[in-house]
């Protein structure tokens, strides 16, 4: 049972560092071969090769005849996998990422909080109001900050009684990440951002499901202003 567990964790941790070494760019298009890697990485061939399977299994990789482990593009990643979510997040954003992840976000949080408003029970409301209470007395940069945002997210996401909203917890989670290194470097940004979080909030506890989700759409077309001002990237149209 130990061995067990260690070598699961000598996967993971082979997993992270070839994910590392993809997003950085350090392999280009082909992975170098098995034994190879397992030399680099001073691990088995089994552990290596049950690494490999997995990023195989997510739609990281694929095995070409004569050509080897190919990386394939990050378009074609698993999404849906929250361990994927975390690996695509890790690199550089373009322009055709940030256009996608804001028009994810626009076709799930707004009608996120107008079922929340319609849903959510008592427990829920108050659940969301505390988060958004810890949230609001962080600032950029301090203990809890990152943590705190992407609860109220998940909070309104969980409100909204809808599993499949649920299970996109994960890419709403990295989409924030990707906002948060634009939005929060910006001189009077955070207060706009609290006061627009408030107005979801609100919205939310007076079972107000029109305004929950103007209000959702007016948060996420303020982050979008900002992300594409700053990376020059196309506009997506809201909903």
């Amino acid at each position: 049972m130990e061995q067990a567990n260690k070598d699961r964790s000598l996967v993971s941790k082979v997993m992270d560092g070839l994910v590392t070494g993809i997003v950085e760019d350090k392999y280009g298009a082909v992975l170098p071969p098995q034994d190879v890697l397992s030399k680099d990485f001073d691990v088995s061939r089994t552990v290596m090769r049950e690494a490999l399977s997995m990023l195989l299994a997510r739609h990281m990789l694929d095995v070409r005849p004569k050509i080897g482990t190919r990386i394939r593009p990050m378009r074609d990643w698993r999404m849906i996998d929250e361990e994927v979510v975390n690996w695509r997040f890790r690199a550089k954003p373009d322009q055709t990422f940030l256009r996608d992840v804001i028009e994810f976000r626009m076709l799930i949080e707004p009608r996120a909080s107008a079922q929340a408003a319609a849903r959510a029970t008592p427990a829920e409301v108050a659940s969301i109001r505390d988060a958004y209470n810890a949230f609001r007395a962080l600032r950029p940069g301090d203990a809890g900050y990152v943590e705190a945002d992407e609860l109220l997210h998940t909070r309104i996401l969980v409100a909204s009684g809808n599993q499949f909203f649920q299970q996109m917890a994960a890419i709403i989670r990295g989409a924030l990440s990707a906002a948060r290194e634009v939005v929060d470097q910006k001189e009077g940004v955070w207060q706009t951002t609290v006061d627009t979080h408030a107005r979801v909030v609100d919205a939310i506890e007076r079972h107000d499901a029109k305004e929950a989700e103007a209000a959702s759409r007016a948060l996420i077309d303020f982050t979008a202003d900002e992300i594409c001002r700053m990376f020059e990237a196309e506009r997506p149209m809201s909903g």
